[in-house]
């Protein structure tokens, strides 16, 4: 099997020159060496300075429901402190329904600076359920737990873990297939000069689409047409949302890497882990994955077969921010950046800034969607604004953002006590 993991990494530090974080690692896959340890090591000795009892207990954990798509999380303690997290977008309902039924009654009673310890305990508790609806609802707690620990200490949760809150690079991310080549081409020419950003991604193919396109020839026609329009200075991207066989995917990334294109996502159906390892063999183009996965065996997996250049966890899929940690640095581990799924402005976005300012192989760009009407607006408040290609990690305690009340206000409450 081809290890095109330098090639990758001569691409990737190109990216970074372009606008990235920088902070690039000096990673080395497939040796068995960890040459981030250090800077992985100083991480987790905060951490352990995180796990020291407080002597607090959680009293209560409420849920904030509007819809199917948004639940918002508070927990409170004993002394009266507070810390509010979210559950994942799509169906967050029923994940707050799971929060107060499976998470909550072994959560209730438990100091927050126990989170590793929470987490395994709401994972083993429900393996009858795996997976994704508990790590949803776990993602809402663990968020929450978060935000206590930073107000808890006057700090924004990058700076628990070492990091200054700064503006970090992020790419324009497109969630649209209806939209013509030409016209998908112009817009991000103009995202590009009226924001400044130094980087976009598109969708190819279609969704679990069995190598067929969302329209006919709109691929072929997509790529080349993207990177005329933006310029050769521009980072581009692509996603196949579980699109293609292997031999599709290998000619479609064969057109990227003619186009320059740094980052091919999902190319094929991801609980398919040998087809998408067999792409990635074959492409000099970076293969990413893993939005969807959620279980920590999983991405040992997929580290382990080197089906993916670059991991993508999506913080609140794979069950909040301490997992999300886990799932860093394991890539760490196998020497991979992180360039997490964050596809909207509700408070994902949020937690992915801190985690990619914290972590030491974090990616040249956080995904920030394009789109408009977006799901987060009316949530919380300072809502993320991108300047120069950059959106800043808030710097108040915590996650940095306050709740609307005029939003908790008509949402549907939910209170599970000591």
């Amino acid at each position: 099997m081809k290890d095109h993991r330098r090639d990758f990494l001569k691409t990737l530090a190109a990216s970074a020159v372009l606008g990235g974080t920088g902070k690039m690692p000096v990673l080395r896959a497939g040796t068995g060496e960890t040459p981030v340890a250090p800077a992985w090591e100083k991480l987790e000795g905060r951490l352990a300075a995180l796990r020291k009892k407080t002597g607090a207990k959680i009293q209560s954990i409420e849920t904030f429901t509007r819809g199917r798509d948004l639940s918002v999380v508070r927990i409170r303690t004993d002394d009266g402190a507070e810390g509010w997290g979210q559950i994942s977008t799509f169906d967050a309902d029923i994940s707050a329904t799971i929060l107060h039924r499976k998470i909550a009654p072994l959560a209730l009673g438990a100091d927050p600076a126990q989170f590793d310890a929470i987490n395994d305990r709401c994972i083993e508790a429900n393996y009858k359920f795996p997976w994704s609806f508990v790590c949803r609802a776990l993602g809402g707690l663990d968020t929450a737990i978060w935000d206590w620990l930073g107000k808890r200490a006057g700090k924004p949760v990058c700076a628990l873990l070492g990091a200054a809150p700064r503006p970090l690079a992020v790419y324009g991310s497109s969630m649209s297939r209806a939209i013509k080549p030409p016209d998908e081409a112009k817009r991000l020419a103009r995202l590009r000069d009226e924001k400044g950003f130094t980087a976009f991604k598109v969708r190819v193919g279609k969704v679990c689409g069995h190598d067929q396109d969302e329209s006919p020839g709109r691929t072929e026609a997509l790529i080349p047409a993207v990177r005329k329009g933006v310029g050769e200075r521009v980072a581009l991207l692509a996603d196949g949302n579980s699109c293609y066989t292997p031999r599709r995917a290998i000619q479609v990334g064969r057109l990227m890497e003619e186009h320059n294109y740094s980052h091919f996502e999902e190319p094929c159906p991801y609980w398919e882990l040998e087809w998408t390892a067999e792409t990635a063999a074959a492409l000099k183009v970076p293969v990413a994955g893993g939005e969807q996965d959620n279980d920590l065996a999983q991405w040992r997996r997929m580290f382990r077969m080197k089906a993916v250049d670059i991991a993508q966890p999506d913080v609140l899929y794979v069950g909040g921010f301490t997992r999300a940690l886990r799932v860093a640095r394991m890539a760490a581990e196998a020497g991979l950046p992180v360039v997490p799924h964050s596809a909207n402005l509700a408070m994902v976005i949020v937690f992915t800034l801190h985690l990619m300012g914290a972590i030491p192989n974090a990616g040249p760009h956080v995904e920030f969607t394009i789109e408009s009407g977006d799901t987060g607006k009316g949530l919380y408040e300072p809502f993320p604004v991108v300047r120069d290609g950059r959106v800043a990690i808030p710097d108040g305690p915590g996650w940095g953002v306050r709740i609307n009340p005029d939003w908790l206000a008509k949402a549907e409450r939910q209170v599970s006590g000591k």
